[in-house]
């Protein structure tokens, strides 16, 4: 797997959910300057900050930081782990919905 550079995912991302470094910055507690130095790979977040940044963004913190190339949104992400809390017969019925749903796009 080749890892795209922090910087660059955060950019892609950022411009993706149409938000504006100002924006990110505020919702994290930083001025705008210091996203566009974590985009130009001028400084590296903390672990903490990293993880602030992948909350607002909606995406894995494994996204961001390059240890996945699998951009999973937290909505589906969270509809997986709600899943998987479910009784098994329950679980299969899901899955055959989504096993149906899929053959159905793949035909259209």
């Amino acid at each position: 797997m080749k890892s795209i550079a922090f910087g660059k995912r955060l950019t892609e991302v950022r411009k993706d959910k149409k938000m504006s470094q100002d924006e990110v910055g505020k919702l994290v507690g930083v001025h705008a300057a210091v996203i566009g130095r974590y985009e130009r790979e001028e400084v590296k977040p903390s672990i903490e900050m990293a993880t602030q940044l992948a909350e607002v963004l909606e995406i894995s913190l494994d996204y961001l930081v390059g240890s996945t190339d699998v951009l999973l949104e937290k909505s589906i992400v969270s509809k997986i782990l709600d899943t998987q809390k479910l009784k098994e017969n329950d679980r299969q019925h899901v899955f055959a919905l989504l096993d149906a749903f899929n053959k159905l796009n793949c035909n259209l």
